[in-house]
């Protein structure tokens, strides 16, 4: 069961209880523990519904305005059962690294970046190291394959771009796909500052 960065920071907050999914063959049961980038979620429930069996206190749990906003999400996924899952972090996965201040400190950002930009002018194709960095940003913990289609690239392709990236430090394997490391999260927040703050030249 795969989660966005952004509804992963949501379970750890506890603002996120309850997801919907659209599957072929039930991917995870009651009880199961699912190790991710927050922390261990655990699944409390998981039933089989109809869409007319949605609720509004269901959309209002996992955020939906409308249940159009849930639909278009699930119609990426057209066929299969419609599943209501419940869930919660459960705690820190064994082994979660803590955040060491020293590999996120400014004065090693910039050899980082150069070293990515000799990798990026290297590439026949053109940059790709930050697209993927924030693409396992936003999708830790997700297989190579998924993340191929989404840049439309090759899985064994791939899969070398991201042995290059971890090459650096700068992605951790996890039991499915990665996650960013401490230092890749710091470039990846940086680089997001760094879009913030340029200035609007509109006059």
């Amino acid at each position: 069961m795969l989660f966005k960065r952004r509804d992963l920071e949501r379970i750890a907050d506890g603002t996120l209880t309850l997801a919907f999914r659209r599957w072929q063959r039930n991917a995870v049961r009651p009880g199961s523990l699912l190790r991710t980038a927050v922390g261990i979620v655990a699944i409390d429930t998981v039933e089989e519904i109809t869409e007319a069996q949605v609720t509004a206190q269901d959309l209002r749990r996992p955020g939906y305005a409308t249940p159009d906003d849930l639909w278009k999400e699930l119609a990426r996924r057209p066929d299969g059962q419609l599943y209501r899952i419940s869930l919660r972090i459960a705690g820190p996965a064994p082994g979660q690294r803590s955040v060491n201040a020293a590999t996120c400190t400014p004065n090693r950002r910039p050899k980082i970046q150069r070293r990515l930009a000799g990798i990026d002018k290297a590439a026949r194709r053109g940059p790709w190291t930050h697209d993927l960095l924030r693409l396992i940003h936003e999708l830790p913990a997700t297989a190579a394959a998924e993340l191929a289609q989404h840049l439309g690239r090759d899985t064994q392709a791939l899969k070398r771009d991201v042995r290059t990236l971890k090459g650096r430090s700068l992605t951790e394997s996890l039991e499915v796909g990665h996650r960013l490391s401490v230092r890749g999260e710091a470039l990846v927040k940086r680089a997001k500052t760094a879009a913030n703050d340029v200035p609007d030249s509109t006059p």
